[in-house]
């Protein structure tokens, strides 16, 4: 890379830091009290906020880890933009319009509504972090390297340096600047990839076809193809589509931003702008990666490091030189400093409304204190997300994401569809369901090849003749499905009447919204 390209790289590097930071101020002077902490006063309206989702869902996978994933393995990496699309229709007709008249600033508030609120909030905070922590590690490990390629820094130095500006955003900004810098990093990304999308096509007469063609003559008709190095086998390939389109509606810091909108019908506003959104972005990135992997090639790819995560920066270098590659590390910067923020944003909300105030405090905690202890949490959340970076370092970002959405999938969604939906459930059988689908999951991660091999580099050959293993990437299959089971046996073992008499009038404010924000009945 020239020198020239990291100037500009640069230039643009410190007038979003500059623009972001400007906004972080002036939503510190507006962040008084929790709601404007965790759900930015629910001010924000449909259009601002399907933006704002975009740009939590538009992540460093989406952006760096499918086009390094296209660019180097062809049609199968579009495996995680299909399953993660797919998801959002789960999130409009099941998930909205309940979230936003149960809750009130994390999804463990609907779970627990009807339930003896202490052991449901803790097993919440349980299943939230696991997914937060996971999530960062993606996000950390695009920063690091991004930042690397950038600045010509030591990797560890890079990951502290993006926890720093991220944890800044989140202590004195809270949601409403993390919402605000979202909004503004959505339309940075969809500019620029479209921009470098009409690029790549007006090489090759603007027909896709011919882009695919062309890749299919380098590389082999086999990156046309799905199944081939990706997902390898059928089993992998169901359970990481059932992680990616069910995960959606267990994130923690999606389903927070439900409760920055002042109703029901903004919400469900939220998702169709979303949807739009996000469906736009897929598509911009399947022709990125086939481009990249045609104008860039994958051994330039692979050599920039990163598993891959450098081919929509290195392809931007290549289609519009220094000013587009200073432009797309900025956009790439934005895009994972923003979902650090709404990541870290949630696990606080988790820590410090579900267990400190609401199961520490009973309720009673007041508002400095709550601020106070949100802060905390938030820096402790930060410190983690550095350490993990640094550990997981050269990890595929899209791969990594994978796996969280299948804890999400696991832990947080058969929970929150049983809360909603079922009236037997009872609080066994919740905090039984969120902690087998956590724990399961991180376990099975553990025994199977992604952390046996990937990770820890031990030989395919002999974990397959270990009789712990286990033999799927992604074992959401498994896990979510037990999750659900588990929670529907526990509850029919040891019902609990208090909660079904209780549904009834959950029902009626899920669906109907009647008395508008409901609070709580323990709170």
């Amino acid at each position: 890379m020239s020198a020239s390209s990291n100037w500009l790289a640069i230039l643009f590097f410190f007038i979003f830091i500059s623009l972001t930071l400007a906004i972080t101020w002036w939503a510190a002077r507006r962040t008084k009290t929790t709601a404007h902490f965790y759900a930015a006063g629910h001010g924000i309206s449909g259009f601002q906020n399907g933006l704002a989702l975009a740009g939590d869902y538009m992540s460093a996978a989406s952006f760096l880890g499918i086009a390094g994933l296209v660019a180097l393995n062809g049609f199968d990496g579009l495996i995680y933009s299909t399953g993660w699309l797919v998801g959002w229709p789960i999130i409009l007709f099941l998930i909205a319009e309940p979230l936003r008249n149960l809750g009130k600033y994390t999804f463990a508030d609907v779970v627990a509504y009807r339930l003896n609120q202490k052991p449901v909030r803790i097993a919440a905070v349980i299943g939230t972090m696991s997914v937060v922590l996971t999530y960062l590690i993606a996000q950390m490990v695009g920063a690091g390297t991004l930042i690397k390629l950038l600045f010509d820094l030591d990797y560890t130095v890079a990951v502290v340096i993006v926890g720093c500006v991220m944890m800044t955003y989140v202590l004195f900004g809270g949601m409403i600047a993390t919402t605000w810098v979202q909004i503004i990093k959505a339309g940075l990304l969809l500019g620029g990839a479209f921009a470098m999308a009409l690029l790549v096509l007006s090489k090759f007469g603007f027909n896709p076809a011919s882009l695919f063609a062309k890749a299919a003559e380098a590389y082999g008709g086999k990156v046309l193809e799905p199944g081939t190095k990706v997902v390898t086998g059928a089993w992998d390939a169901v359970s990481l589509g059932l992680a990616l389109m069910f995960g959606t509606a267990g994130l923690p810091h999606i389903l927070m931003r439900f409760y920055t909108v002042p109703d029901a019908r903004q919400a469900r506003q939220s998702v169709v702008w979303a949807t739009v959104w996000i469906g736009s972005f897929y598509l911009i990135t399947f022709i990125l990666g086939f481009g990249a992997m045609v104008l860039v090639t994958p051994d330039v790819i692979l050599k920039a490091g990163g598993g891959g995560n450098m081919a929509a920066p290195l392809l931007a270098n290549a289609l519009g030189g220094p000013a587009l590659f200073g432009f797309i590390c900025a956009v790439a910067f934005a895009t994972i400093l923003a979902v650090v923020a709404g990541l870290t944003l949630s696990g606080a909300a988790a820590l410090s409304h579900d267990f400190w105030v609401s199961t520490v405090k009973g309720g009673k905690a007041t508002e400095d204190e709550q601020l106070l202890v949100a802060r905390i949490a938030s820096v402790i959340l930060g410190v983690c997300a550095i350490l993990l970076g640094i550990v997981f370092q050269g990890q595929n970002v899209a791969y990594m994401v994978g796996l969280t959405f299948s804890i999400a999938a696991s832990a947080n969604f058969p929970a929150l569809m049983l809360a909603i939906f079922w009236r037997r459930l009872t609080t066994a059988g919740a905090v039984s369901s969120i902690l087998f689908g956590a724990i399961g999951t991180l376990l099975l991660i553990y025994l199977g090849p992604t952390i046996q091999v990937d990770l820890l580099k031990n030989d395919p050959v002999w974990l397959a003749q270990q009789w712990w293993s286990f033999p799927l990437k992604n074992p959401c299959i498994v896990t979510m499905s037990l999750a659900f089971a588990v929670g529907i046996v526990v509850s029919l073992l040891k019902p609990e009447p208090t909660s079904e008499q209780a549904f009834a009038e959950m029902e009626r404010r899920a669906m109907t919204g009647s008395t508008g924000l409901a609070a709580n009945p323990a709170e």
